[in-house]
Order: C-alpha cells, then sequence, then structure tokens
C-alpha cells in the first residue's frame, strides 16, 4: 500500500455507545436521524458496505458490499474533535480534558481583559449561534471579546469581522491559548468571526483552532519519522497543532475540501492524506438541521463517486467519524456514539465485517501497518483481516 486517504466526516455518528448514559445521550443516532429524513442519498457508501455495519440494520443493505466495514467505540473519556481524533491517531485519553459548565474563572477572565485590552461579554456555556444573536449587538458596539464554552472541553471566542479583524482575533485566541494549561487546559480554543447585521449575524468558515499539543505521538508523527507524506485537509493541522503533519490545506467547508482532496489524489505522494469534513458539525449537526445534514452527507457521497473512479490500484480510502452530533436530538452538544469505518481498494477485501472494534486507534495501528510503518501508539491493527493476499 502507497497511499491513504482517512476521511472523516466529523460528527457522523452511528448509534448510542454503551456508556452514553453516563454523557447523557442515551438513544442518538446521528446517521439514523439523517436516514429518517428520508433526504438521505448515499449510494456509494452503501457500496462499500455502510449499513452492513453492526446496528445499522434499520436500512437496506447492499448483498455484495465492496469493501471492509466496522462499527468503532471510543474508549477516551470525551465527545469532541481533540479527543476523537487523538484516539483515531493513536492517543487513548482516559481522564477527561477540564469543562467549565458554570464558566471560566474569574482570575481568567480579568488577565485575559487585561492582555487583551478588550472588555469580555458573556463567559458562560453557549449555542454558538445563540450567543451572537444575543451578545452580537454589544460586541460590535463596544469591540469587546465574546468568550463562551460549551458541553466539550473549549473555550470560543467570537467577534464580529468588521469591528475585530480575523487575524486580530486569531492573535486573542493565542493569547488564551497560552494561559489555559494544567487545570485550565480545555482541549481547543476557537477562534469564531461572524459577520452580518443584528439579528441575522452569520459565523464564517474562517474560524481557526489553537489546540492543545497531543501528550506523545501519534501515526502522523510514525509515518512523518519516516519520511512518508502526512497531507492534513480541512483542520487537522489545527487538531494536532501541526505535529507529524507535513502539507496543509485549511478548510474551506466540505465540498471545496473534497475538491482539493480529489486534486491531491491526482498528484504523486506516498504516504497520508488525513481529511476533516466539518460542515456536518459546525453547520447542521449543532443547529440541530436534520435535512440539512443529510444533504451534507448525500453531497459528500456525490463527490465520493468521483473520488472512487479515480483511485489507483495501491490506493487506500478509510471513511469515519470522530463522535456524534444528533441533529434530531435534545440540546445543541456533540453525542456520544459509536462512529463507522468504511475500508475500501484493490487491496482490500469485499464484505469483511469486523463487528465493533474497541477502540478507534485500532485505525491508527491499521494505517502504520498497511503503509509498512513502526507504530508504537495504542490500539490493535485489522489489516490482516481486510488485506487482499494476492
Amino acid at each position: 500500500m502507497k497511499r491513504i486517504f482517512w476521511i472523516v466526516l466529523d460528527s457522523a455518528g452511528i448509534g448510542e455507545a454503551p456508556d452514553a448514559d453516563k454523557f447523557g445521550d442515551i438513544g442518538s443516532n446521528t446517521w439514523k436521524s439523517c436516514y429518517d429524513s428520508g433526504k438521505l442519498h448515499i449510494p456509494n457508501m452503501e457500496k462499500i458496505g455502510i449499513y452492513q455495519i453492526d446496528g445499522m440494520e434499520y436500512a437496506k443493505s447492499t448483498e455484495n458490499p465492496t469493501g471492509s466495514f466496522a462499527r468503532m467505540q471510543e474508549l477516551s473519556c470525551g465527545k469532541d474533535t481533540t479527543t476523537g481524533h487523538w484516539e483515531m491517531a493513536g492517543i487513548v485519553t482516559p481522564d477527561p480534558l477540564p469543562k467549565f459548565p458554570n464558566g471560566f474563572p474569574k482570575a481568567f477572565i480579568e488577565e485575559f481583559s487585561k492582555r487583551t485590552g478588550r472588555k469580555i461579554l458573556c463567559n458562560l456555556p453557549y449555542s454558538g449561534t445563540q450567543v451572537i444573536h444575543d451578545y452580537g449587538r454589544e460586541q460590535e458596539e463596544t469591540g469587546a471579546l465574546i468568550v463562551y464554552t460549551s458541553a466539550d472541553s473549549v473555550c470560543q471566542i467570537a467577534a464580529h469581522e468588521e469591528i475585530i479583524p480575523v487575524e486580530q482575533l486569531y492573535e486573542y485566541c493565542k493569547i488564551a491559548r497560552e494561559m489555559l494549561t494544567g487545570d485550565l487546559g480545555v482541549g481547543r480554543v476557537i477562534a469564531r468571526p461572524f459577520i452580518g447585521t443584528w439579528p441575522n449575524y452569520e459565523r464564517t468558515i474562517r474560524r481557526h483552532d489553537f489546540s492543545l499539543a497531543p501528550p506523545r505521538q501519534t501515526v502522523l508523527d510514525a509515518l512523518n519519522a519516516e519520511g512518508k507524506d502526512v497531507i492534513g485537509v480541512g483542520k487537522i493541522y489545527d487538531i494536532f497543532e501541526g505535529q507529524g503533519v507535513t502539507e496543509t490545506y485549511p478548510n474551506q467547508g466540505n465540498e471545496k475540501n473534497m475538491e482539493k482532496t480529489i486534486e491531491i489524489q491526482k498528484k504523486e505522494f506516498d504516504g497520508l492524506c488525513y481529511v476533516n469534513l466539518v460542515d456536518g458539525d459546525m453547520i447542521y449537526g449543532h443547529r440541530r438541521d436534520i435535512a440539512g445534514y443529510a444533504g451534507a452527507l448525500t453531497r459528500f457521497d456525490e463527490q465520493l463517486g468521483e473520488f472512487i473512479a479515480n483511485m489507483r490500484d495501491d490506493d487506500m480510502l478509510m471513511i469515519t467519524a470522530d463522535h456524534g452530533c444528533d441533529p434530531g436530538y435534545t440540546g445543541t452538544d456533540h453525542t456520544r456514539e459509536y462512529v463507522p469505518c468504511l475500508i475500501y481498494g484493490k487491496e482490500i477485501k469485499a464484505g469483511v465485517n469486523l463487528h465493533t472494534r474497541k477502540g478507534f486507534a485500532d485505525m491508527a495501528a491499521t494505517i502504520a501497518e498497511a503503509l509498512g510503518s513502526i507504530y508504537r501508539g495504542d490500539g490493535e491493527s485489522f489489516w490482516g483481516e481486510i488485506r487482499n493476499k494476492r
């Protein structure tokens, strides 16, 4: 195997995890909410075997799937981008990253205000769209920063692009990232620029994540150390604080990210192309827009058809997710769910059901073995079970 394309459908969970009760997510199922809407059309993923995965029997499945498939169970204590991606790349995080259900400590807010020279608004858990509705006008009038959090380990900082230029907002987020360490060490500080006029503000795609650096090596580092290419598309570079990534293309939305992936596919490289498609989560999941989420998956599947047609004999495709964000569930937060894993390529056996794999890190171990790399992270490879030995 020479090239692996690893595509993460951000938040596309496939049903409540065994410990969903601990996260308040019993009954959540992102994929089924989209399926039940009648607006989900994914013939390419169906051919690979999406509806052959354990727990997805509610849909009619193809009789002769062309790929291998599994249901992945997260071991890390979280349901967010950071823990999900870190685990799939080889780092299980048993202890939860810090969360702030009552807002950030007064000492932090005061010092952050002092360092930025700006007043701080909100400092509460909030929906990202609701917070700019409730505080956006005051932010425009005063030049303050809207600081808020969620059920995840995040510090989000919002400002109108015409009041605080995006690059300046990024600098403020870097200050917050430097401050939020130790007991305050949230997984991500997120810049949330918005545009428009009240009450019709809109968040833009120029969000930027400032993550904690992974605490130890991932499969990205292992591949990089051996001189292989590690190409990140979307927010991959941000999630890993650049560790192990050799080339990066920032998030431009699902459709353009897939266009970039297809462009990369036509070039020569040796290693991994790791892609994050965040629209399902960012635009539709948190806003509980079922039709929008189903439409995003449908559009991805259309572009997937072009991608598959361009695959080379020594290419492998792996499609997965990092957590759930059920658009049909209560609230606005992520949901603790299993995620899918579809594997396809000329060297991949057809119709292999890997059933439920305990640990997203099995994907990292498999990718390393498929690319012939030395790997010392978490997880157990299933390469031997899916490799089409000729």
